[in-house]
């Protein structure tokens, strides 16, 4: 498996000095994804996870819905120089009878994904593709648990502590604990990593849960939690319009601007209370 972390030398300038010292820093590689051995997307991400990462990435772009769907997960012999494994190349074999996704060659992605196509018509394609939909979830949260969880994200967060360069994604209980953690150097894949934890452990649809986020909240990421029936999304920095506008006629809940003791309830703050 790949090194999560590197160590690099640089130059470190102040007003009075210049020294050279090494850094530690996150390791960012590709990831090839194929289904019964045809290839359907590259990510770049940080080695780990990566069997969470690919399960995760399937149900929230609704080519499964669930464990059931998934024969095996292994990667390929063979796809580096002289045949070594890279660890770079991971081949899903799909349950007889689940469909393959139709293959756009032009995206090098199959033609239902929303990603990268975000406007009303994706907001309608999720809700169609949507197994998972959170709208009738009578979970509550309590403004007090939320305000918790940041401090808990980041003091899970291990490699972002001795990089400074990882996103987080992490799922709480709505009683605040913290059932995963997992970093990435792309936050997609982070939410992606932490969905297929799920995905392995067959607790999909993840009803009554919490999902948070380091950065801001996109519609890549809301679209994610959509998909897997998350109730709440929460994030530390800022939505975007077409993320809350996702939300709300998913019926999520989508808390911004998570920070200190204070939030921003953008959709559905029926679920958080006093």
């Amino acid at each position: 498996m790949g090194r999560v972390t590197v160590r690099r030398r640089a130059s470190h300038l102040t007003a009075e000095s210049t020294t050279t010292r090494p850094e530690t820093l996150a390791v960012e590689e590709p990831l090839e994804l194929r289904i019964d051995g045809t290839a359907i997307t590259v990510t770049m991400r940080t080695p780990g996870s990566d069997v969470e990462l690919a399960q995760g990435f399937l149900l929230t772009e609704g080519v499964i819905g669930g464990r059931d769907d998934i024969a095996r997960v292994e990667y390929c012999r063979g796809a580096g120089p002289d045949g070594m494994n890279t660890y770079n190349v991971l081949d899903v074999r799909l349950t007889p009878g689940v469909p393959m996704p139709d293959v756009d060659v032009t995206r090098n992605f199959y033609t239902t994904s929303s990603c990268g196509v975000c406007g009303k018509g994706s907001i309608d394609a999720i809700r169609q593709i949507s197994r998972h939909s959170p709208g009738d979830d009578p979970t509550v949260v309590s403004a007090e648990t939320l305000t918790a969880m940041p401090d808990q994200l980041r003091s899970a967060q291990r490699v972002f502590a001795s990089t400074g360069g990882l996103h987080g994604a992490a799922l709480f209980t709505a009683d605040g604990t913290m059932l995963v953690v997992r970093e990435d150097i792309g936050r997609h894949n982070a939410v992606d990593k932490v969905i297929g934890w799920a995905v392995e452990n067959q607790r999909v649809p993840l009803t009554g849960t919490v999902l948070l986020v380091s950065g801001r909240a996109s519609f890549e990421l809301t679209q994610k939690a959509v998909m897997a029936g998350i109730p709440l999304l929460a994030a530390v920095s800022a939505p975007s319009s077409l993320a809350v506008d996702l939300a709300s006629q998913a019926g999520l809940t989508l808390v911004a601007f998570l920070r200190g003791q204070s939030m921003n309830v953008y959709s559905r703050p029926d679920r958080v209370t006093h």
